[in-house]
C-alpha cells in the first residue's frame, strides 16, 4: 500500500517536471551520479528530439547497480543498444565533456 502511494506521488511529480529534469532523472535512474546526470542533461536536452528523449527514457528501467556506481562506459554500452547514432553521439560528447569539467 505504502509503495503504491510513493509510486503515485513520484509519477505525479514527474509529470510536472521539465524535459531536462526528466532527462536528468532518467540518467540517474540508469545509474549515473546526481552531478554527472545534471551536467549531461543540461548539455543534451537541446540537442535531442522528443522521440530521441523518449528512447532514452527506456534506459531507466535497466538499472542493475546502485545509483552513482555506473560508469560512463556502461551508460554508453546501453545507449549504443538503442541503435540511434545521433543519441550515441550526443550522449558521448556530453559524457566526455562532463567527465573532464562537470562545471561547464
Amino acid at each position: 500500500m505504502r509503495r503504491s502511494i510513493v509510486l503515485t506521488l513520484l509519477l505525479t511529480l514527474t509529470a510536472c517536471a521539465t524535459p531536462e529534469q526528466r532527462l536528468q532523472a532518467g540518467l540517474e535512474g540508469a545509474g549515473l551520479s546526481h552531478p554527472m546526470s545534471a551536467c549531461m542533461a543540461a548539455k543534451m536536452i537541446h540537442q535531442l528530439s522528443l522521440g530521441e528523449l523518449q528512447k532514452l527514457s527506456s534506459l531507466g528501467g535497466l538499472k542493475e547497480r546502485p545509483i552513482g556506481e555506473m560508469s560512463i562506459e556502461e551508460l554508453m554500452h546501453r545507449v549504443r543498444a538503442l541503435n540511434d547514432p545521433h543519441i550515441v553521439s550526443v550522449t558521448a560528447r556530453a559524457g566526455l565533456s562532463c567527465a573532464i569539467d562537470p562545471s561547464r
